[in-house]
């Protein structure tokens, strides 16, 4: 960014959202706009629209959204889907009508269809059923998708939409029932090594294979595909295909992630896996084959990544009774 930019991030109180303001933070001529939730409803039309018009940003990363695990989407499937609906929209077209040219979404991976080749091109998008567990949440994210291509197609804006793998690191939901699976992971083995319990019981069989990534590689990509000019990022992504994924491109088994935790938290005890708890997708692995064309390529290896959120954890207070 050469000259002076305004950036609104969207959603900077959030696991992504924050990280990515630290990667703008020390950028020259980059004024950051953030607004919390008490002071923009980003599901409130006309308040998104007035901010918008008086704020003027350059530039807006569209990283705001209701997220959680499998508990929470089956638990709260008419909330996932309305509310991250209104939150799409809302600030895509309040961005359209105020003459925001270069806009970032954020998608998840969940977009794909369950049974998606290994690794998962762009190219799989809509090509068959998506994971019951998690369908509405992945059905918003696909019209975020297909809301900045339309846009793009019909108004001529630059908005482009990057599909993150799981994501885990500083800012992340440690809920004992809403977490993802390594905060969750992070909490359980904690406390059972707390208590001097002899065995930890992990949902489902272990076998599900699932991508990592840190938060502060995803923030790095995102700033990435964002300053990517328009002519190099047009030439990697095809006419109405407007997404890159953006992961480590390995991936390992649950079973050898909980192992992984176990031995960060200093957790010694049996591990045992609940069969009758859902698995979600056997496998999900992005092909960022793309991504890595463009340039970028994840740094922080899972071992540093998990022993750096455990500290996090600790800090803020999940060594406390």
């Amino acid at each position: 960014m050469s000259n002076s930019q305004r950036v609104f991030v969207a959603g900077h109180r959030g696991m992504v959202g924050s990280a990515i303001c630290r990667q703008l933070e020390d950028w020259p001529g980059v004024e950051l706009l953030t607004r919390s939730h008490a002071e923009l409803d980003l599901t409130d039309q006309a308040a998104v629209e007035a901010f918008m018009r008086v704020e003027r940003p350059d530039r807006v990363y569209l990283a705001a959204a209701k997220v959680g695990g499998i508990h929470a989407n089956n638990t709260y499937p008419a909330e996932f889907i309305r509310d991250n609906l209104a939150i799409q929209t809302n600030v895509i077209h309040g961005a359209h009508i105020a003459g925001v040219r270069r806009l970032l979404f954020l998608g998840s991976s969940c977009i794909y269809p369950r049974e998606a080749p290994q690794p998962i091109p762009e190219e799989a998008l809509l090509t068959g059923p998506l994971e019951p567990t998690n369908e509405p949440y992945a059905i918003a994210k696909i019209a975020g998708i297909k809301l900045c291509e339309s846009y793009n197609r019909q108004y001529g804006t630059d908005y482009r939409s990057v599909m993150p793998t799981n994501l885990y690191g500083p800012g992340d939901n440690y809920h004992p029932e809403n977490s993802h699976v390594i905060p969750g992971l992070i909490r359980r083995f904690h406390e059972a090594k707390r208590a001097g319990a002899g065995h930890v019981t992990v949902w489902g069989s272990g076998t599900p294979r699932r991508e990592f990534l840190h938060v502060d590689d995803m923030a790095a990509a995102c700033v990435h595909v964002m300053n990517l000019d328009h002519v190099t990022y047009a030439e990697h992504t095809q006419p109405m295909l407007s997404h890159i994924n953006v992961g480590t491109g390995e991936d390992l088994a649950i079973a050898d992630l909980a192992r992984l935790v176990a031995r960060v938290v200093g957790f010694a005890g049996e591990l045992r896996f609940d069969t009758s708890r859902p698995d979600g997708t056997p496998r999900k692995l992005l092909d960022v084959s793309r991504l890595a064309a463009l340039g970028w390529k994840a740094r922080i290896e899972l071992e540093e990544g998990l022993s750096g959120a455990y500290a996090e954890f600790l800090e803020r207070g999940g060594d406390r009774p």
